[in-house]
C-alpha cells in the first residue's frame, strides 16, 4: 500500500502560495532560488529519489511540466522519468512523460491509487489537493520546509477542517542555517 507524503515549502505563518514568485502573487518569491540553497536542493532530490510517484494538482502539474522536460541532471532525470499523477477535471492529454490524469472524485481516486502503488507518493505544492486529501484522512506524512518569513497574506497549507488532525513529530532538522525541516506523521488511532 502506498503512503501519501506531502512535502511543501511553508512560511512561518503557514503560507504556501507562490514560493518561487512565478504566479504573480504580490508577496511571491519568498523562498529564493533553490539552487542557492544546497540543503533544500538536496531535500528536493531526496524526495524525488525516495518517491514511487508524484501526485499533483493540475496547476502545479502544469508549472512543473512547463519547466522540467527541457532540463537535465539528476533531479530532472528522476522527475521526467518517474510516474506522475495529476488530479484534474479539465486536463485531457498530459504531455509530460509518464503522466496519468486522475478524474472523478479526488478522494476516491487517490484512495484507489494508494491501494495500487507501493511506497511513497509525494505531493508537492498543490494546496487545494492537499486540503482535499487531509480532509479525507489520506495524507500519511507531512514534510515541511519552514522558511523564516511571515507573509501575512496568501493561500495557506491548512484550510478549515471538519475535525482534528492529530500528528506526531518524527524528525526535525535545520537546513541551510535558517530553514526548519519538520516531519510529522498523522496519528490514526487518536
Amino acid at each position: 500500500m502506498g503512503r501519501i507524503v506531502v512535502s511543501d515549502n511553508v512560511s512561518l505563518d503557514g503560507v504556501i502560495q507562490d514560493p518561487a514568485g512565478d504566479e504573480g502573487f504580490e508577496r511571491g518569491g519568498w523562498v529564493g532560488l533553490i539552487k542557492d540553497r544546497p540543503g533544500v536542493s538536496k531535500l528536493a532530490l531526496d524526495d524525488a529519489l525516495e518517491a514511487e510517484a508524484l501526485l499533483l494538482g493540475r496547476r502545479t502539474y502544469e508549472w512543473f511540466a512547463g519547466r522540467w522536460p527541457s532540463r537535465n541532471g539528476e533531479l530532472a532525470d528522476r522527475l521526467n522519468n518517474m510516474p506522475k499523477y495529476v488530479v484534474s477535471s479539465t486536463l485531457e492529454n498530459p504531455e509530460w512523460k509518464n503522466s496519468t490524469v486522475i478524474k472523478g472524485d479526488a478522494a476516491i481516486e487517490v484512495s484507489k491509487l494508494k491501494q495500487e502503488r507501493n511506497g511513497r507518493i509525494v505531493v508537492w505544492a498543490s494546496f487545494q489537493l492537499v486540503h482535499t486529501l487531509m480532509e479525507h484522512h489520506l495524507v500519511d506524512e507531512l514534510r515541511l520546509k519552514i522558511y523564516p518569513i511571515v507573509l501575512g497574506d496568501g493561500k495557506r497549507l491548512f484550510g478549515e477542517t471538519r475535525d482534528k488532525k492529530p500528528m506526531r513529530l518524527v524528525d526535525t532538522k535545520t537546513i541551510d542555517g535558517d530553514v526548519a525541516f519538520l516531519t510529522y506523521e498523522f496519528v490514526r488511532d487518536a
